[in-house]
């Protein structure tokens, strides 16, 4: 009898060790190896896009089980289903007025984009995110009058769909929604001329158990104030704190949290969750952005947060985060600047950029895609018997730049290096590239490019290799397609004025 009842008491003990294993295999899994809780944010706005199941599979490798997407991209999607990643799917600005004015545009961009990924595929979905940085003060008030009413709407749509206990509401919002009167968080309240929507927003959101969504970028800190000090902006060490009524803030990532977190408690919101949406630092198109910054920062604030570390006012996390950005994005728009086409951990076909410890696997480094497909090991360059006083040069290499991404050429960037002969071979290895290196891609007026087999990548710079991509669903520029030689004729002239200065001096 007490044979048995050990024996008995024995599988006990054994079944509970076993549910407590697989309980933190979970928490590993969700959480991170050191108490992280990091995303990332997959964007999909590249003209040769990594084949989405790929890209999941990189995901999973990594130990990355949150994504976020700026859009319901069908690829990416049907990528995740069955992958038990978690799911923000994004609704662009542009669909906010007709998701406004219509509860029933609501319930059928539910229907479509989220009802039938969730039945069909088994996709994950955690959360839709309403808009992307609505209430910009670049955007002029555009988005104000609709972006509340296109919440609402899309939450009566979760509803109706039987969604709402599974996917909550947010809407993404830039860190310029709330300042403070004072140099210090203790002053934060939300910004004076969409106060009262902000309020109404995150009412409705506290409402529904629904989080609030921040974007904070340290590096627009910098790149908009020359003055801005820069160790601020990182996690190393700033010699000058700032000191809040007794907490310290030596970098301006927990000052702008802390600003947004007294701004809720000062309006009765303080216990409101928060996920930050967008953080990262990019590695290409400005004199701060490199490899090395973007280690620096992103390291530092795996760091910083590791093991469930806040901030001073909430010191007590983990902080709910997606780097930005999963990939490189070469067809996003540079309006922002030209650092907008490379905020990625992976460049454009899955390599990692430099070393990164996550924290979410045991091995401590990023994995790269595998069976990635690229195109020949060949690009086109400038031909050595090219006039360089060809009038022709500056529209080639204008009409090239336009139709493809150049963004890597300028001062302080990873080929702002080379000479006259780099740059215009630069620019048109990208559009050969571009092109999928067809034939008459490389053949500039005159004589003045040529195909070669030998890796022109020098130093810092990379000529890159196109990949093989099955999808092609990202943006495909004007002109894509049609014969370099006709550019006297269609030159788009979109290349930025500092290309042409490189050429003419």
């Amino acid at each position: 009898m007490e044979r048995c009842r050990m024996s008995w008491v024995y599988d006990v003990v054994r079944c509970t060790a076993v549910f407590m294993g697989l309980v933190m295999m979970i928490m590993i899994m969700v959480v991170g190896v050191d108490g992280n809780s990091i995303g990332a944010n997959w964007g999909t706005q590249a003209t040769h896009p990594l084949p989405a199941d790929k890209v999941v599979q990189m995901l999973k490798d990594n130990g990355i089980q949150k994504v976020k997407l700026f859009e319901p991209d069908e690829r990416a999607l049907k990528a995740l289903g069955k992958s038990g990643i978690e799911v923000m799917v994004g609704i662009p600005n542009d669909l906010l007025e007709s998701l406004s004015s219509s509860v029933s545009a609501a319930e059928n961009w539910v229907a479509k984009n989220l009802s039938s990924y969730v039945s069909s595929h088994g996709v994950n979905v955690k959360y839709v995110a309403v808009g992307n940085e609505p209430f910009l003060k670049t955007m002029n008030g555009t988005y104000d009058a609709m972006s509340l009413p296109a919440l609402q709407n899309i939450q009566s749509a979760l509803i109706k769909a039987g969604l709402a206990n599974q996917v909550k509401v947010t809407m993404p919002l830039n860190a310029d929604v709330y300042q403070t009167s004072s140099d210090v968080p203790s002053g934060g309240d939300f910004r004076s001329d969409i106060r009262d929507l902000m309020l109404q927003i995150i009412k409705f959101l506290s409402d529904n158990a629904c989080p609030v969504t921040i974007n904070i970028y340290p590096f627009i800190s910098l790149y908009n104030d020359p003055n801005f000090p820069a160790d601020y902006a990182f996690f190393d060490g700033y010699s000058s704190p700032l000191d809040d009524n007794g907490k310290t803030y030596s970098n301006v990532f927990d000052a702008n949290y802390d600003t947004l977190v007294w701004s809720l408690q000062k309006n009765g919101f303080g216990n409101m969750s928060i996920i930050v949406g967008e953080i990262g630092w990019p590695t290409d198109g400005d004199k701060n952005a490199n490899p090395s910054n973007a280690r620096r920062f992103n390291q530092g604030f795996i760091s910083h947060i590791s093991g469930g570390r806040g901030t001073p006012m909430r010191p007590n996390g983990p902080i709910d985060v997606y780097l930005f950005s999963l990939i490189d994005e070469n067809a996003k728009s540079i309006l922002p600047g030209n650092f907008e086409r490379h905020w990625g951990i992976f460049y454009y076909d899955g390599t990692p950029k430099y070393q990164l410890n996550l924290g979410l696997t045991k091995s401590g480094t990023l994995v790269p895609a595998k069976g990635v497909d690229y195109l020949a090991k060949k690009w086109c360059v400038m031909s050595s018997s090219a006039n360089l006083n060809d009038p022709k040069v500056a529209s080639s290499v204008s009409y090239a730049c336009g139709n493809a991404d150049c963004t890597s050429l300028g001062y302080g960037t990873s080929c702002g290096n080379l000479d006259t002969g780099g740059n215009i071979s630069y620019a048109f290895n990208s559009y050969y590239q571009e092109q999928d290196q067809a034939e008459n891609a490389c053949k500039f007026p005159d004589g003045l490019s040529v195909v070669t087999t030998k890796d022109p990548s020098v130093g810092t710079c990379r000529f890159i290799v196109q990949i093989k991509s099955d999808a092609r669903t990202g943006t495909k520029r004007s002109g894509s397609g049609s014969s370099a030689s006709s550019i006297q004729t269609r030159a788009s002239f979109l290349l930025p004025l500092f290309m042409i200065l490189i050429i003419v001096l």
